[in-house]
């Protein structure tokens, strides 16, 4: 027993370095309107998207491109690990409000 969480944080610290080392991008939800509406990111790098939904109602975010699927709460965040991806643009949308919250990852 004593040797068990020796064991634990051997075990866990390198996912918490590694989580720690990728880069973190922002989209933000107000008015059912992503912002920024063309996200950059790298190539070949798995990132943190952080979701900020500003809006009073939740949303899903969603992809048909790449696999996401995470409902956001009204006025909170979440983080999504995403990628590695090739060049090139990947769609995403908001798909409780589809008509205006969409939006494209450019991947350079």
């Amino acid at each position: 027993m004593k040797y068990l969480l020796p064991m634990l944080l051997a075990l866990l610290l390198p996912l918490l370095a590694s989580a720690a080392d990728v880069p973190s991008f922002t989209l933000t939800l107000k008015n059912h309107r992503y912002q920024p509406s063309e996200l950059h990111i790298p190539a070949n790098t798995r990132i943190k998207l952080e979701l900020i939904n500003q809006d009073p109602s939740p949303e899903e975010f969603e992809s048909d491109d790449f696999p996401a699927e995470k409902i956001v709460m009204p006025n909170s965040r979440i983080s999504i690990f995403i990628g590695p991806f090739k060049s090139g643009h990947y769609r995403f949308y908001g798909d409780f409000h589809q008509p205006t919250a969409q939006g494209t990852l450019v991947v350079e």
